[in-house]
Order: C-alpha cells, then sequence, then structure tokens
C-alpha cells in the first residue's frame, strides 16, 4: 500500500514541477503551488497512518523515537525551540498500537495548539517510564489557557483518547501550559 500511494503522490508532485515550470500565469503558478502543498501532506499523512498501524512499531522506542522527529519537524519552522528529554525509559517496553496511535494524536494536538495559541518560544517534551507506568509530558513557557472560555474540542478529544485506553489527561496552567498524559502498559 504504502508503495503504490507513495509513488502515486510522488508522480503527481513531479507533474505539478513540470506545470510550474512551463506555467507562466502568475494565478496559475499559486494553484500548482497548492497542489504542491496538499501532495506533501497526504504524503505525510500517509506516513503518519502507516506508522501508526504498523504493529512493528509497538514498543516505547519506537513511539519516542517517532514523536521525537515529528515534533522535530513540525517546529524546525516555527520560533519555539524544542527540548525533550527520556527519563527511565525502556526502549523495547511493549505498547500496544492503540495506545500508541492514541498518545500520537494527543502529541500532535499539542503541538499545534502551542504553535497556534500559546505564544511560547520554548516547549519541552518529556519522556517518563515508572515501571508498568508511561507518562508523556508537553510543556510550553506560553500565556495558559483562558478557564474563562469553554473547553475546546482539541482538549476534549486529548482526554478522550486518555480515558478510551484507560489513561488519564491533565492540564496545569502556572508559567504556560503542561500537558500530561499517562497510560498503564
Amino acid at each position: 500500500m504504502h508503495d503504490d500511494l507513495g509513488a502515486g503522490i510522488s508522480a503527481l508532485k513531479l507533474q505539478a514541477e513540470f506545470l510550474k515550470q512551463r506555467a507562466e500565469a502568475e494565478d496559475l503558478k499559486k494553484d500548482i503551488d497548492e497542489l504542491l502543498n496538499t501532495s506533501e501532506e497526504m504524503n505525510i499523512s500517509m506516513r503518519e497512518m502507516l506508522w501508526s498501524l504498523n504493529s512493528g512499531n509497538d514498543t516505547l522506542g519506537s513511539f519516542i523515537d517517532y514523536s521525537k522527529m515529528y515534533a522535530q519537524n513540525f517546529l524546525k519552522k516555527t520560533k519555539i525551540q524544542l527540548s525533550i528529554e527520556d527519563e527511565n525509559v525502556i526502549s523495547e517496553t511493549t505498547i500496544t498500537t492503540e495506545q500508541r496511535r492514541n498518545l500520537f494524536l494527543c502529541l500532535k494536538e499539542a503541538l499545534n495548539n502551542a504553535y497556534k495559541h500559546s505564544q511560547s518560544n520554548q516547549l519541552k517534551l518529556s519522556f517518563i517510564q515508572k515501571d508498568k507506568e508511561f507518562m508523556m509530558k508537553i510543556s510550553d513557557n506560553g500565556i495558559g489557557i483562558n478557564h474563562e472560555k469553554p473547553e475546546g474540542n482539541g482538549l476534549r478529544n486529548m482526554k478522550k483518547r486518555m480515558q478510551e485506553q484507560n489513561g488519564h489527561c491533565e492540564v496545569t496552567t502556572e508559567n504556560g501550559t503542561h500537558l500530561f498524559f499517562k497510560i498503564n502498559l
């Protein structure tokens, strides 16, 4: 599946690049740029989906490595500086496909929220293992969450994802926003 989809997306990108070189009208060039951006987003989404579904990635080491790579790539073009730490993580520890997928979706949402809303310039991503518990903490030094506004869909979805995994999601807002996710392995 990966080879077929990847080859198809790559072919679309090459065709769009070829058209862009031949295009003279600026409006057409902008449309082609949008096509190129869409194809790149599809390629990234496909890689994420395939990683998420591959049971060969069901270890903490695989989850952490992929999460680090994703966070670095996501934040590299922003003003947010990323620091990452692991504490007592045994890389070979098994994690279910569903736990891994839901933790990753929470990470994506948290990074997106930090980028869009926090006005922070620092983000710390921590992975901690204590026996049969795994914790992921995402902290920024931004403006925090306005508790006078109703809770957004993203935060509700993260809490729901953790509940579905018999886990926990906690949010604190002292000196920024701190999201804490915990699951039992």
